[in-house]
């Protein structure tokens, strides 16, 4: 928008007309990509190589800050009470090579929670954390170290999976451990032991679904004999019925005989 005697470039900065042409194109620049830049109120940035570093450690944040500047390269929301990763939360964070989002809360990681940031992410920290599960489309692509340290797994093909794609953090995946298994007896054990010793919680899940598949085989089977030997016994009991009615009926040679009697009486 232009004005007499220069041009507002934004709502608080106005560039008079005289200034040199290379110096108003560099202050526009600046001014127009401001807010790209801006830190959010509760965090701390600094400068790292032309890029910035984002400190929102220990703020009592309940979720990801939506105000982040374009030029993250490093982002540390440790210590805070967030409890979900959501979809594309980092869409817009093209320079993100450190996440650290250990010691929260956080329980669910969306299947698209870290679109846009998979080739850039060097290393991402979510030890210390409630998290059981994650969708095995959650970490895929992403060439990051990772950490996983301290969270309750529940150990199953999901999780199997999703470990197997992973670059863990070689000095804390021994502390990646089942809190719950599909087999009780692996609760509390290293994930990575566990599976180095041969075991496949894949084929366990196969197991229990064949296990259910013939139970319900069998239940149905067990339905239609039952089914059947009730029509049988219900038939039966018709039939013997209608044998009985039959036999209380006269026979014919009863009949003949008592209308002789009344002939001759007549």
């Amino acid at each position: 928008m232009t004005f007499l005697g220069g041009v507002y470039v934004s709502r608080k900065v106005f560039i008079p007309h005289g200034c040199p042409l290379t110096l108003r194109y560099i202050l526009a620049v600046i001014c127009l990509s401001a807010k790209g830049f801006a830190c959010p109120k509760s965090c701390h940035c600094s400068e790292r190589n032309g890029l910035t570093v984002v400190q929102c450690s220990s703020r009592n944040l309940e979720e990801i800050p939506s105000d982040l500047p374009h030029n993250t390269v490093s982002l540390l929301l440790s210590s805070n009470h967030i409890t979900k990763i959501p979809n594309q939360a980092f869409k817009n964070l093209p320079w993100l090579q450190e996440l650290d989002m250990s010691r929260n809360a956080i329980e669910t990681v969306d299947a698209g929670a870290f679109q846009g940031v998979t080739e850039s992410l060097r290393a991402l920290d979510l030890s210390h954390n409630h998290m059981q599960s994650v969708p095995k489309e959650a970490f895929a692509r992403l060439h990051a170290k990772i950490s996983l340290s301290n969270n309750p797994w529940h150990c199953e093909c999901t999780l199997q999976e999703v470990l197997r794609e992973l670059r863990l953090d070689p000095e804390t995946v021994n502390e990646v451990s089942c809190h719950t298994a599909v087999q009780e007896e692996y609760a509390g054990k290293p994930v990575i032991q566990v599976l180095d010793s041969g075991i496949n919680f894949c084929n366990f899940h196969h197991k229990t679904t064949d296990v259910a598949m013939f139970v319900t085989m069998f239940g149905w089977f067990t339905m239609v004999i039952a089914y059947v030997i009730y029509y049988v016994r219900h038939n039966q009991e018709d039939a013997r019925r209608h044998l009985e009615y039959l036999k209380s009926l006269p026979s014919s040679s009863q009949i003949s005989k008592d209308f002789d009697t009344i002939s001759t009486v007549l």
